[in-house]
């Protein structure tokens, strides 16, 4: 069963970003999978690092854009991107010492603070990248 399934309603207008959206929602659902199959910290911590490692280069990519375009909201936009960083490598540093398992629960706080993020906040940078003509 997947955690989140892409549809057009998580389109933000750009494609570059949407695409990176749909990787990301992609490692949700192999992380997700790989945990409800009962897989081993290896499968797990390998997944989970390739999803930590693709978060990061996409909130990257997502900055750039920002600087480039001048989005008046990137202050508080970084914000976000920094707080779930910061949030999910403490996570990934108690996994890696085996004091922390990947549960429902946290599967279900990635879920929603990605649908979260994508409908309401990057929906909103979406549409000044398509006022300034990028699409």
């Amino acid at each position: 069963m997947s955690l989140l399934t892409w549809s057009s309603v998580f389109s933000v207008g750009v494609k570059d970003i949407d695409d990176q959206h749909k990787k990301l929602v992609d490692l949700a659902n192999q992380l997700n999978d790989a945990m409800r199959a009962g897989q081993g910290k290896d499968v797990l911590g390998k997944v989970l690092n390739e999803l930590v490692d693709y978060t990061v280069y996409h909130f990257g990519f997502e900055e750039k854009l920002m600087d480039k375009h001048q989005y008046p909201n990137q202050a508080a936009h970084k914000e976000e991107h920094k707080k779930l960083v910061g949030e999910v490598a403490a996570f990934k540093g108690k996994f890696d010492k085996g004091d922390a398992a990947l549960t429902s629960e946290i599967m279900n706080f990635l879920r929603d603070w990605l649908t979260k993020h994508i409908l309401q906040t990057d929906k909103l940078f979406g549409k000044d990248l398509n006022a300034k003509g990028v699409h």
